[in-house]
């Protein structure tokens, strides 16, 4: 018998990116080993994770990419956009601060990014009800405003983590159709970045 089928069909590359605090790293460490840790040390520079899911009918690698939010390091982060097919752009909504931000960063990514990439509107923390600043209503017009999905999650309660990462998936894997995902010019390697640990254990 060969063994010459991969363990997936497709591998789909997508960035975090939000301001510092709004709960990236514990999202993805949500999603990617279904845990959760209140502990917040800020993500220095940019790590990832990989999970494999099965959406209609296909095994789909996804390697996500969880950037820093602070400024001295968007310099590092804006590089990564380039490999980017999927793009979750978190503010925090006890946070009205990064909320307003999503604009800034959404300017980042019509500079850096592919013109054709997907994105999603993720309002994190929607737990902390006692905290909210920002409302489910600003956060869907928001998103209306640039024509994308929107989420409010929790890390914390896992709520709409596995929708949020889920939607983005489906909507690349609409646009790309069933074309074969090799690593390519511009695309993300973390076997090729130096200092690569493969964990994320932040929180950013």
């Amino acid at each position: 018998m060969t063994t010459k089928t991969a363990k997936f069909d497709t591998t789909i590359k997508l960035l975090l990116i939000g301001d510092s605090g709004v709960g990236k790293s514990c999202l993805l460490l949500r999603f990617s080993d279904n845990s959760f840790t209140p502990s917040f040390i800020t993500t220095i520079g940019i790590d990832f994770k990989i999970r494999t899911i099965e959406l209609e009918g296909k095994r789909i690698k996804l390697q996500i990419w969880d950037t820093a939010g602070q400024e001295r390091f968007r310099t590092i982060t804006t590089a990564y956009y380039r490999g980017a097919m999927g793009i979750l752009l978190l503010y925090d909504v006890t946070n009205a601060e990064s909320y307003e931000n999503i604009r800034n960063w959404m300017a980042n990514i019509e500079e850096n990014a592919a013109e054709t990439v997907n994105k999603v509107l993720v309002g994190n923390k929607c737990d902390l009800t006692a905290k909210r600043k920002i409302d489910s209503i600003q956060g869907q017009s928001l998103a209306d405003e640039y024509g994308i999905p929107f989420f409010e999650t929790s890390a914390k309660t896992n709520e709409n983590v596995e929708e949020a990462f889920t939607r983005i998936t489906r909507d690349i894997m609409a646009r790309i159709g069933d074309t074969p995902s090799n690593p390519g010019p511009g695309t993300l390697d973390p076997t090729k970045r130096a200092g690569s640990s493969g964990k994320c254990c932040t929180i950013a």
